[in-house]
């Protein structure tokens, strides 16, 4: 496998076999059907049950919240482990909706690269265009999958060319889809030279594969009606004319994304997509962290929380760590230093995810997530060592867009809704902030399905209804600045300053104008919409 260094260590073999990496795309491209897919092919389950099936197998796998499965969309990031081949595929799936891009942010802290799914008929929309923006600040490699070629889509060159204005990417495809909508039969592999041919009537089936020998060869004519042929012969005689070859280092430098053509719903691509991450998906790679970056191949353990979630398990009231292993071989039982409080913590209950499934982890290598359940020690950014003070970098924490006041319907459980919100801010699920002056609490969200979300589970994991109402305020801040200057802020400005749950000191706003005044009245005082969670 290439590395993207040429003076680094070839690392060993159990982390090498590592494949981390995200799925993002735009609501309803088909991203949590092409995790069930993948989970299938990987042998982790026996049957995909659909999004939006009826009874008992529309429970997809990855969505494990009670309004996930209600709504039949993904709100919360979760992580999956299988194998597949001689390879270890460390999935995250995050969620599409653009009312929880921090979570989906966050999460691209942690993988090596980022699977794009788009719609057919749809191309590129809003939300794959900030998420691919996300993976371009992050230069990680990216591989895209275009989702729904069984029903009517777009012509594939426009798609193509789509791909490569909207996004600045060279593209180059990996296979070729043989008609469209109901003409749909299948593939051409350009990397193999191979017939991927589609079976409509079982979706959990794999394809159908004819090694052929390049396009001239007489048995295409057995599988491929002659129109769809003379066709399909035309558009690869372009492709290859007019298209870069595959290039497995400029995949790496994110500057070229290979493109698959396939229908999840009908597992039809999806295993060849994973072929294409096996082959030509980056090993597991340094992590930014300071003062020095962690290295996969070395011998001590290092990782990162980038994700908390709390109440997985309604019974245990637990909060589980989303932990990336950026070095070393972890061991069940070891004890790991926590930087930030510079405790050591013995590491006694890991766990591998099958979405709401958990075993226990007795090792896991530089690359996989596990899952650290504890009480609360562990925020996001967190970072945890065999004794090394390192803090990783680059987990931001952004100002929220929408904000509101919170009450509980019963007045006498205020103690138990702050409970709840705090978990729910370590969490990073919302912000919290206490204002100065008066009682009760400001909650912030980047969207507003997020208030929803927030309110349904409160009620179902603490039994406590709540409702959120209008605020004054828009917008929030952090202050920083020399400490005198920021106590003379403070103290001047009582009724716009409230704390985060991590104590910072935050402003919150009404209008343009009050952040103006800030700038032209408080030279020293320096506001910012993002908060670097390093701790």
């Amino acid at each position: 496998m290439l590395d993207q260094s040429t003076n680094r260590p070839e690392l060993p073999p159990e982390i090498a076999r590592r494949r981390t990496f995200a799925i993002i795309s735009h609501p309803d491209a088909g991203k949590t059907t092409l995790t069930e897919k993948f989970l299938l092919y990987g042998g982790a389950i026996q049957m995909a049950g659909q999004v939006r099936a009826k009874g008992e197998s529309r429970r997809t796998r990855s969505d494990y919240m009670k309004m996930e499965q209600e709504r039949g969309i993904s709100v919360s990031a979760s992580a999956m482990s299988f194998d597949f081949g001689n390879y270890r595929f460390n999935l995250v799936d995050t969620p599409g909706h653009s009312d929880f891009s921090e979570d989906t942010y966050r999460t691209l802290t942690a993988v090596d690269a980022a699977v794009m799914v788009i719609d057919g008929a749809k191309g590129i929309e809003s939300q794959t265009q900030k998420l691919f923006e996300v993976c371009r600040l992050r230069d990680l490699p990216i591989l895209t999958f275009c989702n729904k070629m069984d029903r009517e889509s777009r012509d594939t060159f426009e798609i193509i060319d789509e791909i490569q204005e909207n996004l600045a990417i060279d593209v180059t495809p990996a296979s070729w889809p043989i008609g469209v909508g109901r003409d749909f039969i299948g593939c051409y592999d350009l990397l193999r030279d191979r017939l991927e041919l589609m079976d409509r009537a079982d979706r959990n089936k794999v394809a159908e594969s004819v090694s052929i020998n390049g396009l001239d060869d007489p048995k295409l004519a057995e599988h491929v009606p002659a129109d769809l042929l003379e066709k399909l012969r035309e558009d690869v005689e372009m492709v290859r004319e007019l298209m870069p070859p595959m290039d497995a280092k400029a995949m790496l430098e994110g500057t070229l994304t290979p493109i698959w053509f396939g229908s999840a719903i009908n597992s039809f691509g999806v295993k060849e997509l994973m072929d294409g991450i096996a082959n030509y998906g980056p090993e597991p790679q340094p992590q930014p962290a300071t003062p020095r970056a962690m290295l996969p191949e070395e011998k001590k353990v290092a990782g990162f929380v980038f994700k908390v979630q709390a109440n997985m398990d309604a019974k245990h009231r637990d909060r589980v760590a989303f932990v990336r292993l950026a070095s070393g071989h972890f061991k069940r039982g070891m004890k790991l230093t926590h930087v930030r409080s510079k405790k050591v913590m013995s590491v006694s209950n890991p766990v591998l995810f099958l979405a709401a499934d958990r075993e226990l982890a007795e090792e896991a290598w530089a690359g996989d997530i596990i899952g650290i359940p504890n009480h609360g020690q562990l925020r996001i950014g967190d970072t945890l060592t065999e004794g090394e003070a390192l803090r990783v970098t680059g987990i931001p924490s952004f100002a929220p867009e929408l904000l509101q006041t919170v009450r509980a319907g019963d007045p006498m459980k205020a103690k138990h809704l702050e409970k709840a919100l705090m978990q729910f801010a370590e969490e990073g699920a919302a912000k919290v902030f206490k204002p100065m002056i008066g009682s009760g609490f400001i909650v912030g969200v980047v969207g507003a399905l997020q208030f929803e979300v927030l309110a349904s589970r409160i009620e179902q994991e603490y039994n406590l209804p709540v409702r959120f109402e209008a605020s004054q305020f828009t917008s929030a801040r952090w202050v920083a600045g020399p400490k005198e200057a920021v106590d003379k802020f403070v103290s001047e400005n009582k009724g716009h300053m409230a704390t985060d749950n991590d104590g910072d000191s935050v402003y919150l706003t009404r209008l343009q104008w009050d952040i103006d005044r800030v700038v032209r009245d408080y030279p020293d005082v320096k506001l910012t919409a993002t908060k670097e969670m390093m701790l």
